[in-house]
């Protein structure tokens, strides 16, 4: 490890904090933040002890992004279960302010998601140079028909919980999320399997009515997948599955903030409902992130790029090309929430929905130093260090 990465302070920065905004300096020791600096002889002091000095420039310090549901990114899918596909992936999001991010899968047969499990295993098992990978995320197969989206229908199954016994009992802790239709028969058992074992519950291509995701949360359902997108929406006689997320505060919701998968007035219906603690930025990015339009793969479907939208052959959405800077940056411009409200929803609470608030998703002392230097119009991410190692560093134009 170089002095750089052991000892460093970024000055002249502005401090995305827990509660509040701050102007001043951030020390960083052995990939933990040390200490937090606002005033001028405190800085000056820092500055004289750490080994290394980087001006920031008046820009954005941000804590690093978490996003709990992203299939690929620059030419790479989750799917493809290789090392090579995974440091693309992890790189390409690390240069758009990702520092930690869920592995997710698609609709596929247990053998090729026991593929993603084993190779996700092994890549967390070594040094990851990236983003690193904080387990694994399964969207589908148990998941409804009639809201499969960009899902191969092919292998749909009802939930089973002999299957997920089998994949904790072989990659204990690895699956840290999974959707699932609450509706389908032997829903609601795996929900309280799931929960009983610290795993997230999450409803997602679903079709379920506004009592039967009621029953589901009772059970330990926690989360919604992408809200409004591919599931039973708001009725005002039958709230549906969009009612009962909007409603239940015991429900996180995911959002796919790019103004494609919903509409911003829908967004700030949203972000209206929910406590500023449970909504959760996502990019939902497939492969063709980072990359040129054309012809692409999710899930073993063929998808088309244009115009960096990503759609099936039959012109449904399939995934997104979104990052998470361009997410927030998209909430910024959207909505009435300020830098402080939407870096919560981009870091700290999917940090809280997985059980990892203590150790990152904020700007703490005590707490790794994942973190993101971005522009004054954020957008651009200028730096992103993970454990205090810097990981990406945009080239001087």
């Amino acid at each position: 490890m170089t002095s750089h990465e052991q000892d460093w302070l970024i000055e002249n920065v502005k401090i995305v904090l827990e509660e509040t905004i701050a102007e001043g300096a951030v020390h960083v020791k052995n990939g933990v933040i040390a200490a937090i600096h606002e005033d001028a002889a405190s800085i000056a002091s820092a500055a004289a002890e750490a080994a290394v000095r980087i001006d920031g420039q008046g820009q954005w310090l941000l804590p690093g992004f978490i996003d709990i549901h992203v299939h690929g990114g620059a030419g790479g899918d989750f799917m493809d279960a290789t090392k090579q596909s995974y440091e693309a992936i992890t790189r390409y999001h690390a240069s758009q302010g990702t520092t930690g991010m869920l592995a997710t899968t698609m609709t596929a047969s247990k053998e090729a998601i026991d593929a993603v499990l084993d190779a996700a295993s092994s890549f967390m098992a070594e040094e990851m140079p990236y983003a690193a990978l904080y387990g694994v995320h399964t969207e589908g197969p148990f998941i409804s028909l009639k809201w499969i989206g960009a899902q191969n229908p092919a292998y749909l199954s009802p939930p089973r919980v002999d299957w997920l016994e089998d994949w904790e009992r072989r990659y204990p802790g690895l699956i840290k999320l999974v959707t699932l239709a609450p509706e389908n028969e032997g829903a609601i058992n795996a929900i309280r399997w799931l929960s009983d074992h610290g795993i997230v519950a999450a409803c997602g291509h679903t079709d379920a009515t506004y009592a039967v995701l009621q029953e589901a949360a009772d059970a330990g359902l926690t989360h919604a997948v992408h809200t409004y997108n591919a599931m039973r929406p708001l009725h005002h006689r039958e709230p549906g599955t969009v009612g009962a997320v909007l409603s239940d505060n015991r429900i996180c919701a995911e959002l796919i903030a790019d103004g494609l998968h919903v509409h911003p007035g829908a967004i700030r219906l949203l972000t209206a409902s929910k406590p500023a603690d449970k909504l959760i930025l996502i990019s939902d990015a497939m492969s063709a992130a980072g990359m040129p339009d054309g012809e692409y793969d999710l899930g073993g479907l063929p998808v088309i790029v244009k115009d960096g939208v990503a759609r099936l052959q039959e012109g449904n959405l399939a995934g997104s090309t979104l990052t998470m800077i361009g997410a927030f940056r998209f909430m910024l411009e959207q909505t009435d929430m300020s830098v402080m409200d939407v870096s919560r929803c981009a870091s700290g609470n999917a940090a809280k929905q997985l059980g990892m608030f203590n150790a990152t998703g904020s700007i703490a002392i005590g707490k790794r130093a994942d973190l993101v230097l971005a522009d004054t119009t954020f957008n651009r991410v200028l730096r992103t260090w993970v454990n205090g190692k810097l990981v990406f560093e945009l080239e001087q134009q």
